[in-house]
């Protein structure tokens, strides 16, 4: 694919599937994202991944477009972790991922229900965060 075709995915997917690894051990999770200005931006709650990314924020993230089994789409986006606090160094950008991610109806789900995991109830607490996209790269069936 080309760079055109690529962000053409990246900027029409909502749902990407989130890597990351810690020890060895890859996670990938699904989250809503928004693409802007060479950044992933996401919304989610304190658990395994928040986890993982903070030790090792090397991460990547998998958008896919799929019409028919001979028509498809797929984009692997390689990059850095970072999490936007309140702090004055990512207020800015977190404000910038709120307004992008609020456009979207319901974008808070499914970060932001009640969950219970292992016969205890998860605590919410909002995690704003970006990836730095630093690799792109895509596949698409061709016809």
């Amino acid at each position: 694919m080309d760079q055109f075709e690529i962000m053409q995915v990246i900027e029409n997917a909502t749902v990407g599937r989130l890597a990351c690894v810690h020890d060895g051990q890859p996670y990938i999770v699904p989250l809503n994202f928004v693409y802007h200005l060479g950044a992933l931006y996401a919304f989610t709650t304190f658990g395994r991944k928040v986890e993982w990314m903070r030790s090792n924020p090397k991460v990547c993230v998998e958008f896919d477009h799929v019409s028919a089994t001979n028509d498809w789409q797929s984009v692997l986006i390689i990059g850095q972790y970072e999490e936007l606090a309140t702090d004055p160094d990512t207020i800015d950008a977190r404000n910038v991922a709120y307004g992008l991610l609020s456009k979207r109806a319901q974008w808070w789900e499914p970060a932001y229900v009640k969950t219970v995991i292992r016969d205890h109830v998860r605590a919410v607490q909002p995690i704003y965060f970006r990836v730095l996209v630093a690799e792109t790269t895509g596949h698409k069936a061709v016809k």
